[in-house]
């Protein structure tokens, strides 16, 4: 049974009924496409490359199709973004492991600029209107990855400390203490600004 174009997944099970089937790849594409850009915009900020950015959210996003398409709806964020998150460390690890390997060469890249912040309520908008986008950029540069992802988990996407906890694959506490240490950073390199 050959595959119709431009769809991405399918579902194998020939039990299933097509309605249903068409209703969840709906489904999802609309899901997708609501957490592309906040997805990439946290892929740009964590590699500051945005090809890099891009091959981390679609690889995520095919990842998701793949193994969790068949999940309740409602754990499609959480999924999604734990599978994100994985795929950023990945990313560091990788990096890490290559900057070590070829550090002498040195580079002159200057870092892409990043579009702008979140423009949602929450948290982050008294910290974002006192600080420029490059400065938030390197104050988020001088958190570890860790921080990083756990700010922009917490913060800009508004996951509770339980759900952050469970996609980072560490204990609540360790999210509270990375939130509080990423916080203060952000707070000093606003001072420095000043």
């Amino acid at each position: 049974m050959s595959q119709p174009s431009g769809v991405l997944y399918t579902f194998t099970d020939q039990g299933v009924d097509r309605g249903t089937v068409d209703n969840t790849q709906q489904a999802l594409d609309r899901f997708l496409a609501g957490v592309e850009k906040q997805a990439f915009r946290m892929a740009q900020i964590a590699t500051r490359n945005p090809d890099d950015a891009l091959d981390i959210v679609q690889d995520s996003m095919i990842k998701l199709v793949e193994k969790y398409s068949d999940k309740p709806q409602e754990e499609w964020r959480p999924l999604f973004f734990t599978i994100l998150n994985s795929r950023i460390m990945d990313y560091h690890r990788k990096s890490s492991l290559t900057g070590r390997l070829f550090g002498w060469l040195g580079s002159e890249d200057e870092p892409e600029e990043l579009e702008g912040a979140p423009t949602e309520d929450g948290p982050l908008d008294a910290l974002v209107e006192e600080l420029t986008i490059d400065t938030l950029l390197s104050a988020l540069d001088g958190l570890s990855a860790r921080q990083q992802q756990v700010f922009m988990l917490r913060t800009w996407q508004g996951f509770s400390v339980a759900e952050t906890a469970r996609m980072m694959k560490c204990s609540e506490g360790s999210v509270k203490t990375h939130l509080s240490r990423a916080t203060e950073a952000l707070m000093n390199a606003l001072h420095q600004e000043e």
